[in-house]
């Protein structure tokens, strides 16, 4: 008797607290003026309350929609959205302000934003405190803020997120270009080496600078060695050789250390004892991040 009255008592708090905070939220800027609205979302910006942010920068907006605060408002809004986690809240706001403002002296922020977001917003709650390798995910999110960052740099050369954006270019594409050698690494370990092959040539033909390339090349080597093509394989290595004569798949002569796909991987006593924890065999296929990309090894 006395559980379920305990049960009652608790219910009717958490309904009355309910109904404090959604009335609070609804009274939030009533019978304010548009410059104490803005200027209250620009506090609340400033302490990182984010949410009290977002409530008063639409409620500026709702109340004073063609006020001389109105669209710094909209764009506002694409800010606060981001620093709160709702990136496709802070989507729509910038594709909202790039559609009612496409001459705005300041849509470029807009345009960058969409390109940040997409850039961000693959990370989770785990990524944020473990290690993630993140081109072993789904590509789609750092495929559309590859075309959100094009698409600023074009329209707007000089804008002052330019450089950044290039930056952030760069980095996505040798994520893009690692991917595809992941892939072409699953596709050796399931024995569809034309596939393989084709990853390969993809990265050394349309990645070029990439520190993904004399992965690319020795994809081909291996992937067209298995398929009996020789000719192509040769002319894998001997560019792969000449370019980075350290490849760790090349033996010091400059020949090609060939993988032996079809025994699979080989654990020693010692690794399976230890599930794996000790005395790790070699992985299948190719990644040398540790070697040719700086960024990675930091």
């Amino acid at each position: 008797m006395n559980s379920a009255r305990t049960l009652i008592l608790l219910t009717v708090v958490f309904l009355a607290s309910c109904s404090f905070f959604n009335s609070e939220e609804e009274e939030l800027g009533a019978g304010m003026a548009e410059q104490e609205l803005y200027q209250q979302a620009q506090n609340a910006i400033e302490n990182a309350t984010y949410r009290r942010a977002i409530n008063y920068l639409q409620a500026l907006e709702s109340q004073f929609p063609f006020g001389d605060y109105a669209e710094q408002a909209q764009l506002d809004l694409v800010y606060v959205h981001y620093q709160a986690g709702d990136h496709e809240a802070a989507l729509a706001a910038a594709d909202r302000f790039i559609r009612l403002h496409p001459e705005h002296p300041n849509v470029d922020y807009a345009y960058y934003m969409r390109g940040l977001i997409n850039f961000t917003r693959e990370t989770s709650f785990v990524g944020n405190f473990l290690p993630v390798d993140l081109t072993t995910r789904d590509p789609g999110s750092a495929r559309e803020s590859f075309s959100n960052f094009t698409e600023l740099l074009v329209r707007f050369p000089e804008s002052s997120y330019a450089p950044d954006a290039r930056k952030r270019l760069i980095y996505i594409r040798n994520m893009l270009a690692r991917q595809e050698i992941n892939v072409a690494n699953y596709y050796f370990k399931r024995g569809a080496y034309l596939a393989a092959a084709n990853r390969g040539k993809f990265v050394v033909e349309n990645f070029q600078g990439s520190p993904a390339v004399p992965d690319g090349l020795a994809v081909m080597a291996q992937g067209y060695t298995l398929l009996g093509y020789t000719e192509q394989a040769n002319n894998a290595v001997e560019v792969l050789a000449y370019n980075y004569p350290n490849h760790p798949a090349l033996n010091s002569d400059g020949s090609f250390r060939y993988q032996d796909m079809e025994g699979g991987i080989k654990r020693s006593w010692l690794n399976r004892l230890t599930l794996g924890m000790i005395d790790r065999p070699e992985e299948l296929g190719f990644d040398t991040r540790d070697l040719y990309n700086p960024q990675y090894r930091e």
